[in-house]
């Protein structure tokens, strides 16, 4: 039978990892914001820019994976899965902002200035599909 302690504790657990997991999806957000040019909450409320909200949809969906991978590989251990979501989520952001370069290195134009273009540009689903792609990487890593 689960008891009114096991709720609390487990409902602390989770409020634990769901500040952990916004906050790093948060520093995600400024990592794109950094690597676009311009203001970028501008570009996708403002503006509407849907290569902007592919990219950063992408990375936000990507950090979730490394942090859902990185509960699981807890075992309930509260410490150890909240270090585990830090460490994992700041390789992941690491390894899917050389990601950006290394594309941008390799393709025609300026990856930053196709995110912020008024056109859809499949570039973007490529790019935003090799975050989700290292996000499992890492995830499986973990696991």
């Amino acid at each position: 039978m689960i008891s009114v302690h096991d709720i609390a504790l487990n409902a602390g657990y989770a409020a634990a990892y769901a500040g952990v997991g916004v906050f790093l999806m948060l520093v995600s957000f400024a990592v794109i914001d950094v690597l676009t040019p311009g203001d970028l909450r501008h570009q996708l409320w403002g503006e509407r820019n849907r290569n902007a909200g592919i990219l950063v949809g992408s990375n936000l969906a990507s950090v979730a994976l490394i942090v859902t991978a990185a509960i699981a590989a807890s075992e309930g251990r509260l410490a150890v899965g909240l270090t585990y979501t830090v460490i994992y989520t700041v390789i992941g952001l690491v390894a899917m902002a050389l990601t950006f370069f290394i594309v941008d290195l390799f393709t025609p134009g300026k990856l930053g200035a196709i995110v912020i273009a008024p056109e859809s540009h499949p570039a973007v689903w490529v790019h935003a599909i090799a975050h989700v792609g290292t996000a499992l990487i890492i995830s499986a890593s973990i696991l």
